[in-house]
């Protein structure tokens, strides 16, 4: 007896490409806004911008330093407390020590979020932690700030003075 198999496989996807054929420039002090559906590659093109993931081809290139609020929970160390996250995050962004305590009253401030400033941020509410992360940020001085969907958990309050607060930095010439 004969046996004959046939086997197929019916493909259940196709390539992907989260970015194609992007290029683009940005000038000192401009805002770029980054609009598309879920899934267009919108956060993806950031997180290249920003360092923390690579293009499979192509090259970003990004000239200044660069603060992100790219993802809830991105960047700060649950054990610590804001005051040593603040500290942390300054020093990987190769901010001398005494420069970032020359500018902790304004973040703490901006951040308004009283004693919770020595507490571990494993014990912030979501809106406790993007003011904290957002006050780290800009007080951080960036030449170059990138922002993606961090001020969705902030309260309405929050958002604005945000927003207040990136006009002012686009004046001093913060893209």
């Amino acid at each position: 007896m004969r046996e004959v198999v046939s086997l197929r496989r019916r493909k259940y996807h196709s390539e992907f490409w989260a970015l194609n054929n992007i290029s683009f420039e940005v000038g000192r002090g401009e805002t770029l806004g980054l609009v598309g559906p879920n899934g267009s590659g919108k956060s993806t093109l950031l997180e290249i911008l920003c360092g923390t993931s690579t293009a499979s081809r192509g090259q970003a290139e990004v000239k200044g330093r660069v603060a992100a609020l790219l993802e809830l929970g991105a960047g700060f160390n649950p054990e610590f407390t804001g005051r040593e996250n603040v500290l942390l995050n300054a020093a990987i962004q190769g901010i001398s020590r005494e420069a970032i305590e020359a500018r902790f009253d304004e973040i703490e401030k901006f951040a308004g979020i009283g004693e919770f400033i020595e507490h571990p941020v494993k014990t912030y509410s979501s809106g406790m932690y993007v003011r904290l992360a957002f006050a780290a940020a800009v007080g951080m001085e960036p030449e170059i700030l990138i922002v993606d969907e961090a001020l969705a958990v902030g309260d309405i309050r929050f958002q604005r003075k945000c927003y207040r607060h990136f006009h002012e930095l686009q004046s001093r010439g913060t893209t």
